[in-house]
């Protein structure tokens, strides 16, 4: 018998301490362009016309080793992970069969989902994903989700959730957000929750966009580096994340950067788990795809001073909701 939500929530938030991979099609469309946050915004929100559509042959990050980010995190004594494995701008870094958007058609053709998912899972943490509900690609944004773009969503989950093991948690994004994509309206938590939990019960739907608690995700999240903070009062479950440097994704010139300090983590992730949030650092390979070895010494120097706490054994009240 599988554990209940309750225990997942219980299981995640004892975890402590992760990393979050910004890894996609915006490492190469925007690593020189300062004037774009990751992706484009204008479109979504504006109305502008697209100016940066990402052409898949210009993936091509030619020393791609995921070893080396997980060897990075587990010096800093993170035990779980998340890749942007599709971001807003619709890349995917699998050879999904519902696009020809993908990795399949790119000079570098690896399938950086699976090479990500054995190498953390080799060093012993958990694997977890993020996906974009937002595609501008796919044309499924705050304008509407039709019953095409509904199957498009569920292939491609089906793909990541019956393709490569199990998936602890699904970090999701770009949805009844106020920034933009689909409504509940359009597609509802409900609905999705249905396809991720039809295929692998025990994975945690982690909803980026969520503003009303455990409503609609299993797991309170907040971007802290978009200006989301939790309150003192905040008994989780939760999920924060944050940035050493000024980007979720790799610019030039950060490997010349000096990163924000290891105690600036320390005291986030100890923040964090004292109202029962799971920190996440982020890491950010370049467009070799590799972390810059600045980011790689930033991890280590975390992980001498990181002590995990003790494990939560009492649930508060409020958690589960469903």
């Amino acid at each position: 018998m599988g554990k209940n939500l309750i225990e997942l929530q219980k299981d995640f938030v004892n975890l402590r301490f992760g990393m979050f991979i910004h890894f996609n099609s915006a490492t190469f469309q925007f690593h020189s362009n300062p004037d774009v946050v990751d992706w484009e915004f204008d479109h979504e929100n504006q109305g502008v016309p697209r100016r940066f559509p990402f052409d898949p042959q210009s993936w091509n990050p030619v020393r791609l080793d995921c070893a080396q980010w997980a060897e990075a995190g587990k010096a800093a004594g993170v035990e779980f992970a998340a890749l942007t494995a599709k971001h807003h701008e619709g890349f995917c870094l699998w050879p999904t069969k519902y696009t020809e958007h993908c990795v399949r058609n790119s000079p570098v053709k690896t399938d950086v989902v699976r090479e990500y998912l054995e190498a953390f899972r080799v060093q012993g943490m958990k694997a977890g994903l993020y996906f974009s509900i937002l595609d501008l690609t796919q044309g499924i944004n705050r304008g509407g989700c039709s019953p095409e773009n509904k199957e498009y969503i569920k292939g491609q989950v089906t793909e990541l959730l019956t393709g490569y093991g199990e998936i602890p948690f699904l970090i999701v994004d770009g949805w009844q957000s106020p920034w933009g994509g689909p409504s509940y309206e359009d597609l509802s938590f409900e609905e999705f929750d249905g396809w991720v939990k039809g295929l692998q019960p025990e994975c945690l739907v982690l909803n980026i966009g969520s503003l009303d608690g455990l409503r609609h995700s299993d797991i309170v999240f907040h971007e802290c580096a978009a200006g989301q903070r939790f309150e003192g009062g905040f008994a989780g479950p939760g999920a924060s994340c944050h940035v050493l440097t000024k980007s979720w994704f790799w610019r030039d010139g950060d490997g010349d950067k000096v990163l924000k300090p290891a105690d600036w983590a320390i005291d986030w992730i100890k923040r964090s788990n004292s109202c029962n949030t799971s920190f996440i650092i982020n890491g950010s390979p370049n467009t070799d795809g590799l972390l810059d070895d600045n980011m790689v010494e930033r991890f280590r120097q975390i992980g001498e001073r990181y002590r995990k706490p003790a494990p939560l054994e009492e649930i508060p009240e409020g958690w589960a909701v469903r």
